[in-house]
């Protein structure tokens, strides 16, 4: 290429070229990201001096696309970053040995690699903003349906009380008939289990006083496992602590901190399998104490990680569970302004970690 005639070809090749790519990242569809990645690598091959002979590697962290195999010794690429951060990468090889890239051919790949960051930018930036929307309306619904919760709770705790109290009464009128005495137990017995419900619901609501003491988590964790040891050994589960430091200070209510890693364990020991393992882990940061449950049960679905702290949702068969204890747990980590979040983890089982502030 001698002329100057042909060098201009060139640059409007090229410029062609960033205009089209600069289209397809205007109109890009995030949950069509290969087909993105696919219409800007067959327009960049474009660009090229030899584009019969030029294959484009396209690799980020979302998805990738190549027009062809590379070829190791005759290729130019530039990194793709988000960020400031590396997100992959894009190759530009020539599959003929007697050919060679020209200096503006980097410059025009260094230009498509900043665009396709600024749209994986973009995606991000999308994602964040839905995770956030998604918080708030879930946070909003726990709200509303606290308010009701409590309102409920009151409701209920009278007729249980009067209940339980005449049936109580009843009994004692009727010591020597075993079968009016059976039945009465039956109604003391499932006015108790409601008396409890009610008591969770309390909690979830918010409406049990709290006694703000200075607690060292580690000695509560250890006595719960304790006491939970019999439930392991039941479920043929076993369990593994990994907590480094001797003492984890926190401000929190004794038996609501008790009542987060009562829960969570069995909840884990609940949903591990047999011969599973369910892992204690606690540490702290600056600010926050951590505690993080982790079991090898089958994980959550989309659905339940979206609804896995709403009041009555569970994934657990009917009569095995109210679906509020994590409704509890969720409710006293909100009342300590901690939070607690769920993940599956990479291979099976799901984790919940509870961030509490010290103070």
């Amino acid at each position: 290429m001698n002329t100057t005639e042909d060098i201009l070809k060139e640059r409007i090749k090229e410029l062609s070229c960033l205009y089209d790519i600069s289209s397809i990242i205007v109109n890009a569809d995030v949950g069509q990201m290969q087909e993105t990645l696919k219409a800007i690598a067959l327009s960049l091959k474009k660009g090229f001096q030899f584009p019969e002979h030029t294959e484009i590697s396209i690799d980020t962290l979302i998805d990738s696309y190549k027009t062809g195999s590379v070829n190791e010794p005759l290729y130019i690429s530039s990194k793709i970053q988000v960020f400031n951060k590396p997100n992959g990468e894009i190759i530009a090889s020539l599959q003929d040995d007697k050919s060679s890239f020209l200096k503006e051919e980097q410059q025009l790949l260094d230009s498509v690699a900043l665009k396709i960051g600024n749209l994986l930018e973009r995606i991000e930036i999308q994602q964040n903003e839905t995770s956030l929307k998604r918080q708030m309306e879930r946070a909003d619904r726990l709200s509303i349906l606290g308010e009701i919760t409590a309102g409920i709770a009151h409701e209920l705790n009278t007729p249980l009380a009067n209940i339980l109290g005449f049936a109580e009464l009843l009994k004692d009128d009727f010591k020597t008939d075993k079968i009016v005495s059976a039945d009465l137990d039956k109604i003391i017995d499932n006015a108790i289990f409601s008396r409890e419900v009610v008591k969770k619901l309390m909690f979830f609501a918010l409406e049990m006083p709290q006694e703000m003491k200075l607690i060292n988590l580690v000695p509560r964790i250890k006595n719960a496992l304790a006491l939970l040891d019999a439930s392991f050994k039941k479920a043929g589960v076993t369990y593994h602590v990994k907590i480094e430091e001797d003492e984890l200070w926190l401000k929190a209510d004794n038996i609501q901190l008790t009542q987060i890693i009562f829960n969570l364990v069995i909840n884990a020991i609940y949903f591990s399998p047999e011969n599973g393992l369910v892992t204690i882990e606690a540490f702290q940061s600056k600010n926050y104490i951590v505690l993080k449950i982790i079991d090898e049960g089958p994980g959550l679905t989309k659905e339940a990680l979206e609804k896995v702290f709403q009041p009555f949702f569970t994934t657990k068969p009917t009569g095995d569970g109210s679906g509020l204890g994590l409704s509890v747990v969720h409710g006293i980590v909100a009342s300590h302004k901690g939070t607690i979040v769920v993940e599956n983890n990479s291979k099976n089982g799901a984790t919940f970690t509870v961030k509490l502030p010290k103070s």
